[in-house]
């Protein structure tokens, strides 16, 4: 057995604020969609090469710990922005790391932590 692909699911409350959220901030394009009593209950993102999946949770309790999203953009300060104005809070603006990226992180309208980076050319 050899394992092919992989993504992340992201639980949330609110599934259409959260799928909004990475279409506006970041060109998620919906691939697929699930729905059950008259609403969808999962969507399939594409964000550039990657996959992201969004699962309504209504039993949420609390913010989402010890996960985190890491995508690499072309330009950071760009898509920092777009973030905010797309309804992220800021955690950390764009900086450069010692490490030679430029990093920024925001946090999405789920609580989910976004680390934006774009490799040191």
């Amino acid at each position: 057995m050899g394992v092919r692909s992989s993504f992340p699911i992201l639980s949330t409350r609110d599934l259409p604020r959260l799928e909004s959220f990475y279409r506006d901030a970041f060109g998620a394009e919906r691939t697929y969609a699930f729905e059950a009593g008259g609403r969808d209950v999962y969507v399939a993102l594409s964000i550039g090469d990657s996959a992201l999946g969004l699962g309504l949770d209504e039993d949420l309790r609390a913010e989402p710990l010890g996960a985190a999203l890491w995508l690499y953009v072309d330009d950071v300060d760009a898509a920092y922005g777009q973030a905010i104005e797309a309804g992220a809070t800021s955690i950390a603006e764009p900086d450069q790391m010692p490490w030679g990226e430029r990093v920024a992180q925001v946090r999405d309208p789920g609580g989910f932590v976004v680390h934006l980076g774009a490799a040191a050319s």
